[in-house]
């Protein structure tokens, strides 16, 4: 089943951040879309494949503070 979640980051401030977060995200087999300004990630993901705390580690391992 498909579940979606938005998520609070900090840390994230330029492109790089966005492709540093969304590709990790992609990595898990999940989507993900950054809102920079807003520090918030939209999350897209199949719960039989991935859970919400394996994305968050998986950004908190690109080195961002989710919240």
């Amino acid at each position: 089943m498909m579940a979606t979640a938005v998520l609070n980051v900090k840390g994230m401030s330029c492109g790089h951040c966005v492709q540093a977060v969304e590709g990790a995200v992609s990595r898990l087999g999940a989507s993900a879309k950054v809102n920079l300004q807003a520090g918030k990630v939209d999350v897209e993901f199949d719960e039989a494949h991935v859970t919400l705390s394996d994305i968050k580690a998986a950004i908190e391992d690109q080195g961002y503070d989710v919240q």
